[in-house]
Order: structure tokens, then C-alpha cells, then sequence
């Protein structure tokens, strides 16, 4: 049983900083991809970035490349985002989610294997 347990959200002014993470409980290791995807309020889920189990490759979508990073630490079984520079439009609830295999369904679009619940993340102006 895999189960996927987001944190870190909160409440930030524009301009500043945020990481979440997210804990995997389970067999981290037959995961093709990972990655996060956000949603907020009356628009469609969106991926924003993800990263690839087999060498650590990342990519992101056009919105957050260069504001965000998205990393691993193998030893302790969780995927992290460092959001900087926030922006009133990055208000959504973040989900971190898995994809057993390629091609990675993050950015492509696609079904991705295991979600977590979210963690909501509010920009305020």
C-alpha cells in the first residue's frame, strides 16, 4: 500500500517563499515519476513540475520554470517543491501524486497511479 502525505502549505504574502513536501509511505522505488500538480478554485488541475526516479531529471510547466524547484532525498522517502517569488496566481491547493510508468503523466497529462490529499497554499497581494 502506497500512500502519498503532503505538507508545508500556508498562508505567504507575494514574493516570498514556501517548500513543501511530501512523504511517501510504501515502496518508493518502483515509481517511474513523481510530481506536483495545483489547483485553484474553479480552474482545472494543472501539473507544475516533476521528477523522474531513474537520474533525477526534473522539468516544469511555463508558469512556475524558474521560481520553482522540485528535488528528492532518497534517504528519507520524500519529494520536495521550493516555491520562491509567489505570486498571488499560484494560490491553489498542491498535490503531490506518482506515476508507476513512462511516460510521465505530469506534465503530459495523463493518469498518475497515487495522490495525496493536498496541501493549501494562499499568496496574498
Amino acid at each position: 500500500q502506497v500512500q502519498l502525505v503532503e505538507s508545508g502549505g500556508e498562508s505567504v504574502q507575494a514574493g516570498g517563499s514556501l517548500r513543501l513536501s511530501c512523504a511517501v509511505y510504501g515502496d518508493l522505488y518502483s515509481f517511474y515519476c513523481m510530481g506536483w500538480f495545483r489547483q485553484a478554485p474553479g480552474k482545472e488541475r494543472e501539473g507544475v513540475a516533476e521528477i523522474y526516479r531513474g537520474g533525477g531529471s526534473t522539468d516544469y510547466a511555463d508558469s512556475v520554470k524558474g521560481r520553482f524547484t522540485i528535488s528528492q532525498d532518497n534517504a528519507e522517502i520524500t519529494v520536495y517543491l521550493q516555491m520562491n517569488n509567489l505570486k498571488p496566481e499560484d494560490t491553489a491547493m498542491y498535490y503531490c501524486a506518482a506515476d508507476l510508468s513512462g511516460p510521465c503523466a505530469v506534465l503530459a497529462g495523463g493518469v498518475m497511479n497515487y495522490w495525496g490529499k493536498g496541501t493549501l497554499v494562499t499568496i496574498s497581494s
